[in-house]
């Protein structure tokens, strides 16, 4: 059996005390916006070679929503374009040139879409 680290009054990541009266503790999860619909997305396409080692990704920016959901797009777009990537902090990282593709199949599911960069 593995054991649960119990939930203890003291455990506030870090937190310590605060001397100030009006002070409240936000927690990380309280932060999380709801995601917008598709057509108010604002959405950049671009390909992106920088600290990359010379490789080419592409770049999906803008994203604005529960990371759940941006999580959702990256494995649709991942699997159209049949290559791996990554979602993290409003943003999807996919390995390969698939500018043309994502930007029309984006504008297919009536997203905000704009080509950026070169």
């Amino acid at each position: 059996m593995s054991k649960q680290k119990k939930n203890v009054f003291n455990d506030f990541s870090g937190i310590m005390f605060s001397t100030d009266p009006e002070f409240v503790y936000e927690s990380a999860e309280a932060e999380e916006q709801e995601t917008l619909p598709n057509e108010k997305q604002d959405l950049r396409v671009m390909l992106d070679r920088k600290n990359r080692g010379g490789k080419t990704v592409t770049l999906i920016t803008g994203f604005i929503g529960k990371e759940t959901d941006l999580e959702l797009l990256a494995k649709t777009l991942k699997t159209k374009c049949g290559v791996g990537g990554a979602a993290k902090g409003g943003e999807i990282i996919l390995q390969g040139d698939f500018k043309e593709k994502v930007f029309l199949f984006l504008q297919k599911e009536h997203y905000k879409v704009k080509k950026s960069g070169g």
